[in-house]
């Protein structure tokens, strides 16, 4: 992803924002710009399913966290947002860091239409997912 915004994120914070439930996942941002997000997911033994995999809710954390990242990519300390809807297909599990990739596919008046998908540090596909997600101007954004 070329011309990405960089942050210095504290625990607690997703691409300038504060969000306690980034530190109680580890979700670290690496790159967001031109419609675009990755996250990271740490691989964490207190997020794990019965059979040592990451659990697909924490699958679904991270992967709502990057969806939304990539719809307000333009001016990500100035916009919240709002998940609408999100749609989540587990492939493949997997037992170490997850990636997603996210790309805001579409931006309405008011809706952005927002796909990704999750993979294991190999290249493993282990999640696709779309979601909707509603913009919303932060009253105390820093330009």
């Amino acid at each position: 992803m070329d011309n990405n915004l960089r942050f210095d994120d504290a625990p607690d914070q997703l691409f300038g924002l504060p969000m306690p439930m980034v530190q109680v996942f580890g979700l670290k941002g690496e790159a967001i710009g031109n419609d675009r997000a990755q996250v990271r997911m740490p691989r964490n033994v207190a997020h794990s399913n019965s059979r040592g995999d990451v659990h697909g809710g924490a699958l679904a954390v991270l992967m709502d966290c990057a969806l939304a990242s990539a719809a307000r990519s333009p001016a990500p300390t100035q916009f919240g947002v709002i998940t609408v809807d999100m749609t989540l297909h587990f492939v493949a599990p997997c037992d170490g860091d997850v990636i997603a990739t996210t790309h805001c596919e579409r931006r309405g008046r008011s809706l952005c239409f927002v796909r990704g998908e999750a993979r294991s540090e190999q290249g493993e596909l282990l999640a696709l997912a779309t979601g909707t997600f509603k913009l919303v101007e932060r009253k105390n954004a820093a330009e």
